[in-house]
């Protein structure tokens, strides 16, 4: 009897060890990095229950009626693929939007305007040698971008959170392409210029082609939304102080928006 109940016991407790995973129940995950890029969604949302999973929150409930899972990641690559590593491994995600802010790259895009990404690449893979900075996509031997080095965003997602934006900010107001990521707030009028000749990037940011690397390895389609809170260049740290919270803002009412039209 007692060895009956032992090797029961792992089968019983198997659904707690692998997470809600197990669910059939699926949910929209939402990850920003920073607090004013998800308070907007949080007050929308009816949170049933908040896990606590190394370091970060996950609120789980309900968006304008859509199961949704919204989690703060933390600033940079490292937090934001942990948080999305959890995010895809515990629970049952459907579909991944990263929303938030990010510095404008293209000269056609103002503060505010919002770059929703067709694809993404790691603009700090490289080496560091005697002439300083030089970007090879973890290959020594390549200095020009291949089509392998982008992370490319679920169409379906984009145009949806593209006719979104053209919604709530409209058609002028709204892009599509290239966003490039690194672990850096670029303040820079020449990177700037780097970025658009090699990656022809519409914007900067510092967690999108982390987040899109682990949907990937996960088979998880994706798409993220970055509103302008600057251009990148020299007046960054002022404009990003003057227009960051409005920026992330304007990024969760175009969710809220997806999410209606999901």
């Amino acid at each position: 009897m007692n060895r009956i109940k032992l090797f029961a016991l792992p089968l019983l407790l198997s659904p707690l060890l692998i997470g809600c995973n197990s669910s059939k129940e699926s949910y929209i995950g939402i990850i920003s990095a920073m607090d004013n890029e998800i308070d907007l969604l949080l007050e929308e949302a009816k949170i049933d229950r908040k896990d606590e999973i190394g370091g970060t929150t996950y609120h789980i409930g309900t968006l304008h009626d859509k199961n949704v899972i919204i989690a703060k990641s933390g600033i940079g690559k490292v937090y934001a693929s942990c948080a999305t590593t959890v995010l895809l491994d515990r629970y049952n995600i459907s579909n991944v939007i990263f929303t938030g802010i990010a510095g404008g790259v293209k000269e056609e895009t103002e503060v505010l305007d919002e770059v929703i990404a067709t694809r993404l690449v790691e603009h700090d893979y490289g080496s560091i040698n005697n002439d300083g900075f030089v970007w090879t996509g973890g290959d020594p031997g390549k200095l020009e971008p291949a089509e392998g080095d982008y992370y490319y965003c679920d169409e379906g997602l984009v145009n949806l959170a593209y006719n979104a934006s053209v919604e709530v900010m409209g058609e002028n107001h709204t892009y599509k392409g290239t966003i490039a990521t690194g672990d850096q707030f670029i303040a820079s009028s020449s990177y700037v210029e780097l970025l658009k000749t090699k990656f022809n990037a519409y914007a900067c940011e510092m967690e999108g082609a982390s987040v899109a690397k682990v949907c990937d390895e996960f088979d998880t389609p994706y798409v993220v939304i970055r509103a302008l809170s600057d251009l990148a260049d020299g007046n960054a740290h002022e404009s990003y102080e003057d227009f960051g919270d409005l920026a992330a803002y304007h990024s969760s009412r175009i969710v809220l928006k997806m999410i209606d039209n999901l």
